[in-house]
């Protein structure tokens, strides 16, 4: 009977935690659209919705994430990745030149490979050659540093509020997409954000050119 108990006991502690911990992540989840939906509307973006996905949605396939979004397809399913310039020049150690900048954030569509070459030849490009080639290398920043740099954790990245005002690179495909509604992370991990890509464009000015390979 004693063990009964024990393991009763137990198995109430650990719902409580459980609990505990969920009504954590709501008020975090809550807190936080609260401000990005602020900074969006303060900026005239309108069009936009926050949604609260299950702790399994990265196990899931692309095709249940879209179900669960109500998404029209899989590739309006887009990330944010946190670029470094590792061969910068030593002069460029933060983001106050967006056409020389030490990071950029790039969104791109789950269903698209990244290209870091294309990058690499459109800031060359945007420098008109002033800059050698050879002074851009972009690379996955590592966790730490984009952590550092967003404000937000793996799998909560998003370019809306982040802690340092980095340039925001927008994958061509993305504003080819019909409708023009995209989804990207919310600021926390559970929490995703859609956007309408018109009003995402006008308020974070992102560069448009095609960075990745269906």
């Amino acid at each position: 009977l004693e063990r009964i108990q024990r393991r009763i006991l137990e198995r109430i502690a650990k719902l409580e935690l459980q609990l505990s911990s969920s009504s954590s992540d709501d008020a975090a989840n809550d807190a936080t659209a609260v401000r990005l939906s602020g900074i969006l509307r303060s900026n005239g973006v309108n069009d936009f919705k926050f949604k609260v996905v299950p702790s399994d949605y990265y196990e899931r396939s692309l095709e249940a994430r879209r179900d669960l979004l109500s998404a029209p397809s899989i590739h309006h399913l887009c990330k944010s990745i946190v670029l470094v310039n590792t061969q910068a020049r030593s002069d460029v150690i933060d983001c106050s030149n967006r056409y020389n900048s030490k990071y950029y954030v790039v969104v791109v569509q789950y269903t698209a490979r990244f290209n870091a070459e294309t990058v690499k030849n459109y800031l060359y490009t945007l420098n008109q050659g002033k800059v050698p080639k050879k002074k851009f290398n972009l690379r996955l920043a590592p966790e730490e540093i984009s952590n550092n740099l967003t404000g937000f954790e793996h799998n909560a990245v998003t370019c809306i509020g982040m802690k340092t005002d980095i340039p925001v690179i927008l994958d061509e495909a993305i504003v080819k997409l019909s409708p023009d509604f995209f989804w990207l992370g919310g600021g926390e991990i559970y929490l995703k954000m859609g956007i309408r890509t018109s009003e995402f464009i006008q308020f974070v000015k992102p560069f448009i050119f095609s960075c990745s390979a269906a």
